[in-house]
Parts: C-alpha cells; structure tokens; sequence
C-alpha cells in the first residue's frame, strides 16, 4: 500500500495561500501572495525537487486544482516540475467539476473511498496545499505524512492550515528537522495515533 503526503508551504502564524506567486491566489483579498521566493535557494529547491520526484500522482482540492491547471500545462517543457505534474496522474475532490481541462486527471466526488483507492494504486500521493482537502484526510485518517516547511514571516491574515474545527491528531516526527540558508525550516510528520492530553507534567518530569 502506498502512503499519501501533504506538502504545506507555511507562515510561521500558519498561512499556507498563495506560496508561489503575487496573483496565485487573492481570495479574501489576500495581498501577501509569493512568500516563498524570498527565502528560496539552491539547497531547499534541491529538498523540494526531490520530493516532487518521488510522487507518482498527485491530489488536489477543487481551488488549488484550478490554480495549477491553469498554470502548470503551460509552464515551459523544459521545466521538470512541470515535467513531472504533467505526466503524473492527477486527482481532484470536487463534487461539481464534471470535465477537467488537465490531461490526466481524475475526479474524486466521494474523497474518502476514493484516496484509499489511491493509495492501493500509487506509492507516494501528494497533495500540494488544498487546505481544506488536508482536514478532510485529516477527519478520515488518511494523512500518512506531513511535509510542513515554514518560512519565518507572519501576515495575520489569509487562509491558515490549522484552524477551527481541525479534527484532534496526532504526529511524530518521522526525520531530522532541517535549516535552510535563507531561513525556511523543513518539518516531517508522520501520524501517530491519537492525541494524548491530561498528563500532569510534573508525575511525567518525576519518571524521567
């Protein structure tokens, strides 16, 4: 069985819209839009470049879909991360989109039956931003593991990761936390049960 992997680009208060380019996405009139540029350089577009390798499919929310369908099809051919979304599968949970415009996508109208086909079928799914389809994973238990970079800046508003109505979870961390350069940190997770809570911390300090 293969493992689904959510790649979240985020602020450090949690904003995770429009991390790669100013128009990308102004939803809510969101004026911060291209954060990632600022901190880019060789070493964590090499990290980032490797995982766009690994995937062999990718899933998306009906917003972040239209995003990258109308730009990715387009981007130069010789550009490898187009290279590689172009020709990968693509999945799209959306109970409305009845004819997608990207060659190779799939529509996913019951998400939950859907991603664990999936991940019968592919070894490594990634879902690139799609905020809202991370808390449907999240209440159906289908996040294998969370690749969350975070970039030191903070906007106070736009569309945030974390938010009211986040199902309970729980995570570990599945590799070393990693620094880069121009300050964006690379956070794996992977999930790890469910939340433990009501510990007293000093019965915790004493067994230790």
């Amino acid at each position: 069985m293969g493992i689904i992997v959510v790649d979240l680009f985020s602020t450090l208060d949690g904003v995770y819209q429009a991390p790669g380019r100013a128009d990308e996405d102004r939803e809510g009139g969101f004026e911060f839009g291209g954060l990632q540029a600022p901190y880019f350089d060789k070493e964590s577009g090499e990290a980032i470049g490797a995982g766009i390798d690994r995937l062999d499919a990718i899933l998306l929310g009906r917003k972040t879909y239209d995003i990258f369908a109308g730009f990715w099809p387009t981007a130069p051919a010789d550009d490898p991360i187009a290279a590689r979304f172009n020709s990968v599968p693509k999945y799209v949970a959306s109970r409305t989109l009845a004819e997608p415009a990207w060659a190779g996508t799939r529509v996913l109208a019951d998400v939950a039956s859907g991603v664990r086909e999936i991940r019968e079928r592919h070894d490594e799914t990634h879902v690139i931003g799609s905020g809202d389809l991370f808390q449907t994973l999240l209440a159906e238990d289908l996040v294998d593991r969370l690749n969350l970079w975070l970039y030191p800046v903070t906007f106070g508003t736009g569309k945030r990761i974390f938010r009211d109505g986040t199902v309970p979870a729980a995570f570990a961390v599945a590799q070393p936390p990693r620094a880069f350069p121009k300050g964006a940190i690379w956070l794996v997770y992977e999930r790890a049960g469910d939340v433990v809570t009501g510990v007293d911390i000093e019965a915790k300090r004493a067994e230790t």
